[in-house]
């Protein structure tokens, strides 16, 4: 009998409410579900099992995602996989996209357009992840947090394509329960970058996690420390300089970040607008 074209992976834990939907998002797609469970104390693994996934429980007592996504990867029998979260739905237009995809046998990692819908008070913001590529023994995530899959496969000799596909993904309605996982995730970001100082690719995410938290001091220190390890990206500066200028009222430094910024890339719009708006007086100088 020949392998599955597509495999559906996914850490769960607790989700029998939103897993139905998750799973339902997929019918006719994908042809194996291979689920991670992480502890689930309620109906979870009878409704993944109900769908007709493979459920495999995972000692997740040290927290470390990469590891089980890869677990999960392991154990798949198709030549692709799709990664969703069990918060995540697929848009009804997406599955006819990856079907055909998939048919083209690229090596390459897919982005996906994920909207991330905020409740109290209401907001939604895009994003694009690494959510669909070839099975590759090289392929694989990194990071116990804020797991990425992109690296591998650049190192691996994939590429990386955006596409249209889109998934739904709405976070818990439970503020304090966000900012209890922002703070555990400040944590292990803080744990893995003592343990490997080269890897500036955590210091993202922990300046993002001081942001969510309304820690804008200390994610401007973050800021200023990808800045020192990546002193020619751009991108690292207008960072440094919004939070200097927005959160702290240091326009000495916010200019100076602001103007590298121009400097290494002369058509970065976002670092002229900021620079306007300093030289006409729309942002006042502390």
């Amino acid at each position: 009998m020949p392998a599955p074209a597509l495999s559906l992976c996914m850490l769960v834990k607790n989700e029998e409410t939103n897993l139905p939907h998750c799973l339902d998002s997929m019918r006719g797609l994908a042809a194996e579900l291979i689920i991670m469970d992480t502890g689930s104390s309620d109906a979870t693994p009878r409704i993944a099992a109900d769908y007709g996934a493979k459920v495999i429980p995972f000692d997740f007592r040290v927290v470390d995602f990469a590891a089980a996504r890869n677990s999960a990867i392991e154990r798949a029998s198709g030549p692709w996989i799709l990664m969703l979260d069990a918060d995540e739905r697929l848009d009804a237009s997406s599955p006819p996209l990856i079907k055909a995809l998939i048919a083209q046998e690229e090596n390459a990692g897919y982005y996906l357009e994920r909207h991330n819908y905020v409740p109290a008070p209401a907001r939604c913001f895009t994003d694009y992840v690494v959510r669909l590529f070839p099975k590759r023994i090289d392929f694989r995530y990194r990071g116990r947090v804020h797991e990425t899959i992109d690296g591998s496969i650049l190192s691996g000799g994939g590429k990386l394509r955006k596409t249209a596909i889109r998934i739904e993904h709405n976070f818990s309605p439970d503020r304090e329960a966000r900012r209890r996982k922002n703070r555990r995730y400040i944590e292990i970001l803080n744990e893995e970058i003592a343990a490997d100082p080269g890897d500036d690719s955590r210091l993202d995410f922990l300046a993002a996690e001081y942001h969510q938290l309304g820690m804008f001091k200390e994610a401007a220190t973050v800021a200023d420390r990808i800045v020192a390890v990546r002193p020619v990206d751009p991108t690292a500066h207008l960072f440094a300089g919004v939070y200097h200028l927005l959160y702290e009222a240091d326009w000495m430094r916010a200019r100076a970040h602001l103007s590298q910024a121009l400097k290494l890339r002369p058509d970065y719009h976002e670092a002229k607008c900021f620079l306007q708006a300093i030289d006409e007086g729309h942002i006042r100088r502390p």
